[in-house]
C-alpha cells in the first residue's frame, strides 16, 4: 500500500512519475517537450514556490523566513512573551494568537493555570494580539478556521502546527524562533528538501486519516525518510479525500520528524474557506508541469486498513487485522520492544489483556488536532448508533476540536447519538494527548485518536511505579470497538451506512468570545502576573574553556521530548523555570537533578566571583590534572556545568522547556550521534547550549565522568564563518586520575546568529536591551 522510490522523482503534469536516471531528462523531454534538469524542475514544486516568497536572504539555499502569522498555547505563551519582553518588545509584529487549550482544566496547584490564561489576555490587549478562552477551540483547530490562506506560513509553538492540506505551509518549533520572529528577526535554514507523497486511489469504508497516516507513518520514521524535509501531497488520490480527511492525515506528518507539509489544493478546499466566511484566503496550489522531489512516498489509498500504532511510538505501526490475527506474537514482540523504553523499570503487560482469544481494550478517546474533526466525530456517532459501551470497565469520552464543531454536532444529532451509548462529550481540549485529563488505570490500555503514544503521556507516572499505554487508532474503529464495548475491532467490520453530513461553521462563537485586538496594541494596559510567573534565572556568556560533567547516560535508540520534561503534571509549571526544572528527566533518570544542581554549585561560585573548588571540593583534583597540559585553565577563564549523552534526542513536542531545563540547571551541552528534530536541535542553541555530536559506538566517557574542552569559545566563534560545518571537529579529554584522554565532538553546521547566540550564553542575552 506505500512504496518509497530510492532516489529523487520528476512529476509530470501531476500524474507521471519518471525516477531519476541518467535517461530522465530526455523522458520527461518526450513527455513535455522540454529540457529541464532536476535542479530546474525542483523549483516548480509547491514548497519552493511559498519558501521564495517568505524568504528575506535573497538566498534560495541559505533561507531567512518571516512568517505571516503565529500561534501559541497557555503552556508555552507565557515564556515566549516574557523572553520577548526581556528583550523590549512593544508590539506584535504580526498576528499573534493565544489560544488555552492544554492548562484548561485549571485543576492543579491553585490559581496557577487562570493566571497564566489572564497573563495571556492582557499581553494580547498590551501587545495587539488575539485571545482564544479555554474551552473555546485546541490551537490547530482554531488555526484551521481563522488562520490558515492558501500560499501562507504560520510559525506555532506546537510540534502539531500543521496547515498543509489548507495550503499553508507551517512550522512548529521552539518558543524563541517564535520570540525571534517578534523581534523582527527571522527563522533560519537551509533549503529543505522536498519529497513528494503520491496519492492514488480512494479509501475504503472504514478508514479514517488517522489509519492513512499511520501507514505513512510506519513507512518512513524509522529510515528518516523525510527527517527535517517538506512533505508535499500531490497526484489523483487527493481528490478522493475530503477537506477534513485531508487536515486529519496532515496533522500527523509532525510524527515522520518532516519539518513542513504542503498539498494540492482544489475546489474541496476552496469549499473549506468558503463555508468559514474566508472565501479570499484561498489559493489554487499546484507543483509546475515538470517538479523534481527528492523522494517519493507512492500511497495507493484503496489498500490502507485500519491501523494501530502499538506502544509506544507513533510507527509502532500494523493493521488492526494482523494484529487480531497474530495476537500473541504480536502483543509479546510489543512486550520486549516496551521493556527498552521503560528501562525495565516496570512490569509491563499486553498479552494479559486477550480474553478468549479477543484483545479487551480498557478506554477509548476521540479527541484533540487529529481526532476532535467534525467528520471522525459523525463517523463515529454513526457507527456507534444502537449500541451501547456498556456498564464494565471500558470508558469512552469524546472532544471535538472547538465550539463550532460541537455546536454543530449537538445540531445535527450526532453528539445525541454519541450521549446515548454512555459515552461521554467533553469540550475541546488537548489533555489527552499530553496526560492531563482521561488518565487510564494502572495497566490499562487506552486507544486514542490523537497525536502520540510515547511512554506515560497518558498520565501514569513511572517514577510511582504506575504504567498504563495507549495505542493510535482512528475514531472509526474506535467507535466499531466501543460498540463492541471493549473488544479490539476494526471499523471495516461494521457494515452500516456512514453518511456525509454538510458542516455549517457559526462565527458568532468566536465573535461574541474571542478577543481580537485586531492588531492594536494599547501599552497602557498592565500585564496582569501571578505569583508562579516568574522571569528566566541570569545566564552567563560561554566562558573561554569548558569543564563539563556527565549526568546522565542514555541508550535508548530515541529519546522523546516527554522523556526529557514530562508533559500532563508539569504543565502548570511551565510559567516558572526553577520550578518546572526540579521535573527535568523525572521520569528517564531521576538522580538527574541533584547531579546537575552539584556541578551547578561551580558555576554559581565563579560567576558570584568565588571560587569554583571551594563550592566543590571534588573539582580541585580535576583542575589540577587539566592544568598538567593546559597551564592557563583558571577558574576565571573556565566555566563550569552539565552535559547529557543520549543517542537520538528530541523526537516529539517542540516544547522549547526539553532544553531550557537543563540551562536553568546549568546545562552547558548536549552530546548525542544526532538529533531526532531540527526543532530540538534549535531549542539547545536558542538556550545557549552546545549541540554536540559524536561518532557512533563505543563512548570515550561514561556517566559521572568530567570532560574538559579547551577553547571553545575560538571554536565557536570560528564556527561563524564557516557555512557548511565542515572542520567543525573539537578535541576534547575525559579527565582521567592522572592523564586526558582525547576525543572528538562535533558541532555541526551553525549559522552566525546561532553562533552568536552561543557565545552570548542564550537568546535572551542575545536580545537583551
Amino acid at each position: 500500500m506505500i512504496k518509497l522510490m530510492e532516489g529523487g522523482a520528476y512529476l509530470v503534469n501531476g500524474t507521471e512519475i519518471i525516477a531519476r536516471s541518467p535517461e530522465a531528462e530526455q523522458a520527461v523531454l518526450a513527455k513535455t517537450g522540454k529540457k529541464i534538469t532536476a535542479e530546474e524542475a525542483a523549483r516548480n514544486t509547491i514548497a519552493y514556490g511559498i519558501l521564495k516568497e517568505h524568504n528575506t536572504s535573497g538566498n534560495m539555499e541559505k533561507l531567512k523566513i518571516r512568517f505571516d502569522k503565529l500561534t501559541s498555547h497557555d503552556i508555552t505563551f507565557v515564556g515566549i512573551i516574557q523572553t520577548a519582553r526581556a528583550s523590549g518588545l512593544e508590539k506584535f509584529p504580526m498576528p499573534y494568537v493565544l489560544t488555552n487549550c492544554h492548562n484548561s482544566l485549571c485543576a492543579v496547584g491553585g490559581t496557577i493555570n487562570e493566571d497564566d490564561h489572564m497573563f495571556g489576555l492582557t499581553c494580547a490587549k498590551r501587545y495587539g494580539g488575539v485571545y482564544v478562552p479555554p474551552h473555546q477551540a485546541v490551537i490547530h483547530q482554531y488555526a484551521r478556521e481563522m488562520l490558515a490562506g492558501g500560499g501562507r506560513m504560520i510559525l506555532g509553538s506546537d510540534s502539531h502546527t500543521r496547515y498543509g492540506a489548507l495550503g499553508t505551509m507551517a512550522v512548529g518549533e521552539g518558543g524563541p524562533e517564535l520570540v525571534k520572529q517578534l523581534l523582527q528577526q527571522t527563522y533560519d535554514i537551509n533549503m529543505p528538501g522536498v519529497v513528494a507523497v503520491y496519492l492514488t486511489g480512494a479509501p475504503v469504508k472504514g478508514v479514517g486519516p488517522q489509519d492513512v497516516a499511520l501507514a505513512i507513518i510506519g513507512a518512513v520514521f524509522q529510515n528518516g525518510y523525510v527527517k527535517n524535509k517538506v512533505m508535499e501531497f500531490v497526484g489523483p488520490g487527493v481528490a478522493s479525500l475530503s477537506a477534513d480527511f485531508r487536515i486529519g492525515v496532515d496533522v500527523m506528518t509532525t510524527e515522520t520528524t518532516c519539518l513542513s507539509s504542503i498539498w494540492q489544493t482544489d475546489e474541496e478546499i476552496e469549499e473549506f474557506y468558503e463555508i468559514h466566511g474566508r472565501k479570499e484566503e484561498y489559493a489554487r496550489l499546484t507543483p509546475g508541469q515538470v517538479a523534481y522531489y527528492d523522494g517519493m512516498i507512492q500511497v495507493d489509498l484503496s489498500k490502507i486498513r485500519p491501523m494501530i500504532a502499538m506502544p509506544f511510538h507513533p510507527s509502532n505501526t500494523v493493521t488492526i487485522e494482523e494484529l487480531n490475527g497474530n495476537l500473541m506474537d504480536i502483543l509479546d514482540e510489543t512486550e520486549k520492544r516496551a521493556q527498552v523504553s521503560l528501562d525495565g523499570a516496570v512490569e509491563f503487560h499486553l498479552k494479559d489483556k486477550v480474553k478468549n482469544g479477543k484483545f479487551m481494550v480498557d478506554q477509548g478517546i476521540i479527541a484533540g488536532c487529529a481526532g476532535g474533526g467534525f467528520e471522525n466525530i459523525c463517523a463515529a456517532a454513526d457507527i456507534l448508533k444502537g449500541s451501547y459501551i456498556g456498564c464494565d470497565g471500558f470508558t469512552l469520552s469524546v472532544y471535538p476540536a472547538s465550539m463550532p464543531v460541537y455546536m454543530e454536532l449537538v445540531k445535527n444529532g450526532c453528539a445525541a447519538a454519541i450521549l446515548e451509548t454512555g459515552a461521554v462529550m467533553k469540550t475541546a481540549f488537548c489533555g489527552p494527548c499530553f496526560g492531563a485529563g482521561d488518565t487510564p488505570a494502572n495497566n490499562a490500555f487506552s486507544i486514542r485518536h490523537s497525536t502520540r503514544n510515547f511512554p506515560n503521556r497518558e498520565g501514569s507516572k513511572l517514577q510511582n511505579g504506575q504504567i498504563a499505554s495507549v495505542a493510535l487508532m482512528d475514531a472509526r474503529s474506535i467507535a466499531a470497538t466501543a460498540a463492541n464495548q471493549g473488544v479490539l475491532t476494526p471499523a471495516t467490520a461494521f457494515d452500516g451506512e456512514i453518511g456525509k453530513y454538510k458542516y455549517h461553521f457559526d462565527s458568532k462563537i468566536y465573535a461574541n468570545r474571542v478577543f481580537d485586538s485586531k492588531g492594536t496594541a494599547d501599552p497602557e494596559v498592565e500585564i496582569q502576573l501571578g505569583p508562579n510567573i516568574k522571569d528566566w534565572p541570569a545566564m552567563g556568556a560561554l566562558p573561554e574553556h569548558l569543564v563539563l560533567q556527565v549526568v546522565s547516560e542514555i541508550h535508548d535508540p530515541v529519546t522523546t521530548t516527554d522523556e526529557l520534561i514530562p508533559s500532563g503534571e508539569t504543565s502548570s509549571y511551565r510559567s516558572n523555570p526553577l520550578g518546572l526544572a526540579e521535573f527535568t528527566l523525572s521520569r528517564k533518570d531521576p538522580e538527574y537533578v541533584g547531579r546537575a544542581k552539584e556541578i551547578q554549585k561551580a558555576e554559581k561560585a565563579r560567576m558570584e566571583g568565588g571560587h569554583p573548588c571551594q563550592a566543590l571540593p571534588a573539582l580541585k583534583e580535576i583542575m589540577g590534572v587539566i592544568k598538567t597540559q593546559y597551564a592557563n585553565v583558571n577558574h576565571e577563564n573556565t566555566g563550569f556545568g552539565s552535559t547529557i549523552f543520549a543517542v537520538k534526542p528530541g523526537d516529539g513536542s517542540a516544547r522549547e522547556q526539553a532544553a531550557s531545563c537543563q540551562k536553568v540547571l546549568g546545562g552547558w551541552a548536549n552530546i548525542a550521534n544526532e538529533y531526532a528534530t531540527k526543532r530540538y536541535r534549535s531549542n539547545l542553541i536558542n538556550w545557549g547550549m552546545l549541540p554536540f555530536l559524536i561518532e557512533e559506538g563505543a563512548l570515550p566517557f561514561q556517566n559521572l565522568e568530567y570532560l574538559f574542552i579547551p577553547d571553545i569559545r575560538k571554536a565557536v566563534g570560528m564556527a561563524s564563518h564557516k557555512t557548511d560545518g565542515a572542520g567543525d571537529e573539537i578535541t576534547a579529554y575525559v579527565v582521567g586520575k592522572d592523564s586526558l584522554k582525547p576525543f572528538t565532538l562535533r558541532l555541526g553546521e551553525l549559522t552566525q546568529e546561532e553562533c552568536e547566540i552561543i557565545l552570548k550564553g542564550c537568546l535572551i542575552n542575545y536580545n537583551r536591551v
